[in-house]
């Protein structure tokens, strides 16, 4: 994996956008499972193959997913992190979690987090990380001043929470009660 130039960071935040949050703003319609065709992507945005390519293959969360479909015609989707108002069913089945994930957040957030627990807000799902690490890097997209929370997977599997995993590795669920949270390591 190569580090993209910040015109290619620039376009990569657009194809998010577009899968993710408007796909009507570049005059695409996604399916159900929130698929667009390469080519119908490709002439909305006016790029190249080539420069899909090295996005989505240089991309440092694995955002997208591209398949061949049986006929023949290639389709990209984001991985997950789709708006309330885009409605796709991602497909993905439910998985067991590992016995703890995290989740980073700017501090501010610490308060009405332990008194509501994690909440997709307006997003379809909570998205849970597998290590510190990436918690931390997730939540200093927002702020310097991160909290990690450890979340009580296990707990919540045994008390019938469902999770999935996307298919770039990020765990998701419908919401994280108090009860399932504790402040973890890594916090700054």
């Amino acid at each position: 994996m190569t580090d993209l130039t910040r015109d290619q960071v620039r376009v990569s935040r657009r194809i998010s956008m577009v899968l993710r949050h408007r796909p009507e703003s570049a005059g695409l319609t996604l399916d159900a499972n929130g698929w667009v065709p390469v080519a119908d992507l490709l002439a909305a945005l006016g790029i190249t193959r080539g420069e899909l390519d090295v996005i989505v293959e240089n991309n440092d969360k694995s955002r997208f997913a591209v398949a061949r479909r049986d006929d023949g015609v290639e389709w990209i989707r984001a991985s997950q992190g789709h708006s309330r108002r885009v409605e796709v069913d991602l497909g993905l089945p439910p998985a067991e979690p590992p016995e703890v994930l995290f989740h980073g957040t700017p501090r501010e957030n610490l308060d009405p987090i332990l008194r509501d627990g994690l909440r997709p807000r307006s997003r379809h799902h909570v998205h849970l990380s597998k290590d510190v690490p990436t918690a931390l890097v997730v939540g200093r997209r927002r702020s310097s001043d991160v909290v990690v929370f450890r979340v009580d997977a296990a707990g919540m599997a045994a008390a019938g929470y469902v999770f999935h995993r996307s298919e770039n590795g990020v765990w998701l669920t419908s919401a994280v009660p108090p009860a399932y949270l504790a402040e973890g390591p890594g916090s700054v």
